[in-house]
């Protein structure tokens, strides 16, 4: 009588069972780990508006700051005008960058003299777990519910 070579059923079933545990095990800390990127993404990129922003008002005095992202975005050709400054990149402009979505807003005064960016993750606990804001001080501040409610008096500021 041959002996047969291969594996058991029962084997098979413990190397599958090994790999589902390792799986279940490294799975969330994937996810985390994609959020918190997000969020470094998403903080740098309001770092990035506020100097934008302080530039703008700086190359354009009679304006001030802007209320709209498609004004401190690149021109589609010729030089930088006040509608489109060439102070951000394209994918910052469009309002989506890293699973979060990118607003200005709160802008007042002719020339504008206050603005407020804000940053809210697209799914809150999928492609970030915070929202952030800034405004025309500089001080980046973040609501730990994602729920954009960052720029309320009494808000947390960003270590």
């Amino acid at each position: 009588m041959r002996k047969q070579k291969g594996f058991s059923l029962i084997e098979l079933l413990i190397v599958v069972a090994i790999i589902l545990i390792i799986a279940a095990i490294a799975i969330p800390n994937l996810l985390r780990s994609r959020i918190a990127a997000n969020e470094s993404s998403a903080v740098g990129s309001i770092r990035t508006l506020n100097t934008a922003q302080v530039t703008y008002s700086s190359t354009y005095p009679n304006v001030g700051f802007t209320c709209t992202l498609a004004d401190l975005a690149p021109p589609a050709s010729g030089n930088p005008t006040s509608t489109t400054a060439g102070l951000i990149d394209n994918v910052l402009a469009s309002g989506q960058k890293s699973g979060y979505t990118f607003a200005l807003g709160n802008c007042t005064g002719n020339p504008a003299v206050t603005y407020e960016s804000t940053g809210e993750p697209v799914t809150v606990g999928q492609t970030g777990g915070r929202a952030f804001c800034s405004d025309q001080s500089g001080v980046i501040k973040f609501d730990a519910g994602g729920s954009g409610s960052a720029c309320v008096a009494g808000s947390t500021a960003l270590q």
